[in-house]
Order: C-alpha cells, then structure tokens, then sequence
C-alpha cells in the first residue's frame, strides 16, 4: 500500500538526504550525502532500510504525518509505529548539531544522478531542489527489511581530536601556522552550512590570494581564506577551488566533526595515509553493512 510522510511543521532548515551521488563531480555535481553519516546509518537500518536510503535531515524541530499506511520511524535509531492519520513530533535535535528521521521503506522522492538527495545549490534532488516546508507530502518506498541496531560507541565523541591528513598546500604557510594548525583549538562558527564549516580561532596566515588555478575539491577539505580563516569543506562543496589546502579531513571523521554544534571545540591532529585507511575500515565495519 501506497504511503505519504505529510510536512506539518518545520522549525529549522530540513531536507531529504541520502548516501549522495558518488561519480558526478565532472558534471559540477558535488557528492552530497548526509551531514552526520553515522546517524543517517543508525536510522535507516533502525527500520531496516540500506544504511544510504533517502531520510530527512534536519536542524531542528519537525510536525510530522503519517499518511496512506502504517509507518514504522526512527528517530536517530529510537524507532516507534505510527498510525495512517496521526501526527507525531520530532524534537529538535539534542547533543548532535542535525538529527535523521527515517521510514520503513525510505522516501521515495525521484532519483536524480544516482541519488535521491537534497542538493540545495543547484535546486536538484529531494523534493524540488528545496527545502522543505508545512504541506510538503513526500512518497514512502515499500519497507520489509530486516531491523538492525548499530552503536555509535565514540564514533561521535565531540571531545575527541579530528584526524588530518596533512597538504598539499604545506608550502604556502609558514612553519608556526602548521603548527597553530595542530596546536590550538578553534570552535565551530554559526556561518557553516552544508557547503562548509566555518572554524573561529587562531588565523592561519599564508599571503595567497586564491588566484592560482582552480583544481577538484573534495569533502573534509580544510581550505584557508585569505582572511586566514579555515573552512573544512562539506558534502555540497564546490567542485573547484583555488584557496590553499592545509590538510584533509580523514573520512572516517567527517561525522566526528559535523555532529558539533556552533561554539563546540575542534582540535585537529595528523594522521599518515596508513592511518587514514585503517580508520576507514574499521568505520566500515560498523556502519555500512552491505544491505
């Protein structure tokens, strides 16, 4: 039976998110992809969903209605049955900076590139290339999987040090910002979005002025203004860029650190190439089972 998860009330940025669209970044197309994976991976498989199936990601607090079925949801993992016809409440998020609502069966909105995700700067994606609002309906996929429960263990812990690859723009600063880079804390800024997170602290001074020539980008990407302030770019970054890059953010960390919320301190520490891989398997292992 056909079902609609109906958008009563929104009270902060929300949208559809998904495992984003690996593969497009020579169309222009950013990868995408949820904010926190983890806890798109907890929710999801909570109501036996593929770990990347399409769920709403959002900011704040949410007025939901089932419609057409009964629908099993999970909220961050916290699973519950809603009835055809009945509204529930989703608080605004807790201890993380964004919070994952999924449905048995997923949303299914129409796959665009190989994703079904909100990609906000080019209106592509989700629910019309936008952010959703009171009167949105949203089509449910047909459930039947097999419920899983996934632990966070410290995969989260926002009093852990982000791991870093350093480079490959070394060159371009000076020996005491490298270190600054490892050295001080900075704290996540208001202005970060899914574009990029914004990093308040020590400046870190390097003189270029970004006019060199544009190259690809990728997610975790720690790229220095001239103002000297860091952005770690995120799942909806630019495909080219021309501000020197510090370091990297290993992927196994890419939630560590947008699950922070504004004003929540940030350390960075550096990883070798072995380091970063091993990260990533074991990251693997829990979080992505293969159904």
């Amino acid at each position: 039976m056909a079902g609609w998860l109906d958008i009563m009330g929104v009270g902060a940025p929300t949208t559809v998110q998904d495992a984003g669209r690996p593969g497009q970044m020579h169309h222009g197309v950013p990868p995408g992809g949820a904010w926190v994976p983890e806890l798109l991976a907890l929710a999801n498989r909570a109501v036996g969903n593929p770990w990347g199936a399409a769920a709403l990601e959002t900011f704040g607090k949410l007025e939901l209605r089932g419609r057409g079925r009964r629908t099993r949801v999970s909220v961050d993992g916290r699973t519950f049955s809603v009835a055809d016809g009945e509204v529930f409440t989703v608080p605004a998020p807790e201890s993380a900076s964004v919070r994952y609502v999924a449905v048995d069966g997923g949303l299914a909105v129409p796959e665009m590139l190989g994703g079904r995700g909100t990609l906000l700067v080019a209106r592509l994606g989700g629910h019309q290339g936008r952010l959703l609002r009171p009167g949105d309906a949203l089509p449910l996929g047909e459930g039947g999987g097999t419920p899983e429960t996934l632990e966070l263990g410290d995969a989260l812990d926002v009093t852990a040090p982000i791991r870093v690859m350093l480079g490959p723009d070394l060159e371009r600063f000076g020996a005491a910002t490298r270190a600054s880079l490892l050295a001080d804390t900075f704290t996540v800024s208001p202005a970060s979005d899914r574009v990029g997170m914004r990093l308040r602290g020590t400046a870190l001074a390097h003189g270029d002025e970004g006019a060199g020539t544009s190259r690809p980008m990728v997610r975790g990407a720690i790229q220095v203004t001239l103002s000297g302030e860091p952005i770690v770019l995120g799942p909806d970054h630019p495909t080219t860029g021309g501000y020197p890059l510090i370091a990297t953010v290993i992927h196994a960390d890419w939630g560590r650190l947008c699950a922070r919320r504004p004003g929540t301190p940030v350390r960075f520490v550096a990883v070798s190439m072995r380091g970063a891989r091993e990260a990533w398997r074991q990251h693997l292992e829990r979080f992505r089972p293969t159904v």
